[in-house]
């Protein structure tokens, strides 16, 4: 099973896929795309290695996540993802298309093929204003693209808001 869960910063959603993971009675293995490139970034990855349980398995991917989750999916086994937006971020970050393309598209094949339970993890940036700058104009309408395009594949997806989940599709 595919699960997205999207949301805006704080709104539970990590909580929420985390105690998905707990309860699926599988081994889970969490993907961490994030990178520790500042102090405040940092603190939040801490946070994060606290909450989880000790005895899960941890993954620290911050590009390759196609690479990783062909690797780890297994039947008896539950991979949460977190996050999606952070990957893209990553990825844009190389100034690379291609290559963003290139790991978008693996993403999305192989989305359809995974055995076990994938929970994925994503911000909701299309909410607020359009942002000022390029970049941050592009992210957007990437991530937008990226969502629409999990969403799709997924059978349940997930919408966080202060802290309560709401159900998009699936049941």
């Amino acid at each position: 099973m595919l699960e997205l869960i999207l949301g805006g910063a704080r709104s539970g959603k990590s909580r929420l896929a985390e105690r998905l993971a707990a309860e699926s009675g599988l081994a889970v293995t969490y993907i961490a795309t994030s990178q520790p490139l500042d102090g405040e970034m940092a603190a939040r990855i801490t946070h994060h290695r606290q909450r989880r349980p000790a005895h899960w398995s941890l993954v620290e991917e911050p590009l390759q996540l196609a690479r990783v989750l062909s690797e780890h999916a297994d039947a008896q086994c539950c991979l949460l993802v977190d996050c999606l937006t952070l990957w893209l971020t990553n990825l844009l970050m190389l100034d690379d298309l291609a290559r963003l393309t290139a790991e978008r598209d693996a993403l999305l094949e192989s989305l359809g093929q995974l055995p076990g339970r994938i929970i994925l993890v994503s911000n909701e940036t299309g909410l607020g204003v359009v942002p000022l700058g390029e970049l941050t104009r592009r992210y957007v309408d990437e991530a937008g693209w990226l969502h629409q395009a999990v969403a799709e594949r997924a059978q349940r997806v997930t919408f966080m808001v202060a802290g309560l989940p709401m159900v998009l599709k699936g049941a």
